[in-house]
């Protein structure tokens, strides 16, 4: 290259093959089964205007009150009892799904995991995939079914990531899969699956998603219709009915309902002995569904007079989970060629 008279050439920064990224994201754990640790994921957390939907100056005086004083002994007793060797299992199985997706592309693609909140940080993660030479991300909230405190939050972090950069990638979402034919029947093969195995029929199968406020509802927000139409699809492909409920209720305000835990009663004292249950809004099994479900709702279910009890584990990095979500990936990386920018 000739540069006009009087005008040098400046050296460009070394600049190597664009290549096109795939972030996944999901909710986010603590470090550690610690109060210290807890404590720090929950302040970061629950000061997300997303999540909580009440303005700061009456909202965080109360969170850094007695929520932040108390809740995080609790639930650090709840994390260490399903903690594992590698560390807490939303982490493992999102790490695990990230490669998992790598190995399917290979070198095309890069593929990385990122979390809202905690470790690793989404901002970050966008940095290094942007100096790894990543022109063109997708990011893909692993959230089935849209709600503003999970799928918006992710998009908005993302966004707070792209206005600390200076050479913006361009970037993509990935939409709500509630209702994509590749994800139900992920579901369904993994109840058939899990169903098999048991040396016991249920009498009654239970999809139970995360509560959210019923004002959420009221204001809009998709979420409640999305569960729905889940489970309406899961109980097609499946050929039986699937219940729905709500779990991880918190604090007085009035949430979707039913309640999880007062279903697990109800089965019981109708006189139903076997209960299975799936979690169909959570991509990886985590706090939620290993602790209260599988640890405090079996207990609530056998307490109430049931007798067998089975939860169905989350996709998690299995082959299929893997599969569904290349299949996904792929629809929404159409037209973004390997390297080419």
């Amino acid at each position: 290259m000739t540069a006009p008279p009087g005008h040098p050439i400046i050296p460009s920064p070394h600049i190597g093959s664009p290549r096109i990224g795939v972030l996944l994201v999901n909710l986010g754990t603590p470090d550690a089964p610690t109060p210290g640790a807890v404590r720090r994921y929950l302040r970061q957390f629950l000061s997300d205007p997303r999540v909580v939907e009440i303005p700061q100056i009456v909202w965080q005086p109360i969170l850094r009150g007695i929520i932040l004083t108390t809740r995080p002994r609790k639930s650090a007793h709840a994390y260490a009892q399903i903690w594992t060797e590698h560390g807490s299992p939303l982490a493992v199985h999102s790490a695990a799904q990230a490669q998992g997706l790598q190995a399917r592309y290979g070198d095309t693609i890069l593929v990385r995991h990122a979390m809202r909140y905690g470790r690793p940080a989404l901002d970050e993660a966008m940095l290094a995939m942007r100096e790894q030479g990543c022109e063109r991300i997708l990011l893909a909230p692993l959230y089935p079914q849209y709600c503003a405190a999970t799928t918006a939050s992710a998009i908005d972090a993302l966004c707070d990531a792209l206005a600390k950069m200076r050479w913006q990638p361009s970037v993509r979402t990935l939409p709500p899969y509630y209702d994509h034919p590749a994800y139900i029947e992920a579901l369904a093969e993994s109840v058939r699956e899990a169903l098999g195995s048991l040396d016991f029929a249920p009498d009654h199968l239970l999809a139970s998603f995360h509560a959210m406020p019923l004002r959420t509802l009221e204001l809009g927000d998709p979420y409640h219709c999305h569960c729905q139409k889940t489970a309406r699809l899961l109980s097609e492909a499946l050929g039986r009915p699937v219940g729905i409920a709500f779990q991880s209720r918190f604090g007085r305000a009035k949430w979707l309902g039913p309640a999880t835990d007062a279903e697990f009663k109800r089965i019981a004292n109708s006189g139903a002995k076997a209960l299975a249950v799936i979690a169909p809004g959570f991509s990886a099994d985590c706090l939620e569904t290993l602790e209260e479900l599988n640890i405090r709702g079996r207990h609530d279910f056998l307490a109430a007079g049931g007798e067998r009890f089975a939860y169905i584990p989350c996709l998690n990095a299995s082959e299929r989970a893997i599969a569904m979500l290349k299949a996904l990936i792929d629809r929404e990386l159409s037209g973004w060629e390997p390297g080419k920018a």
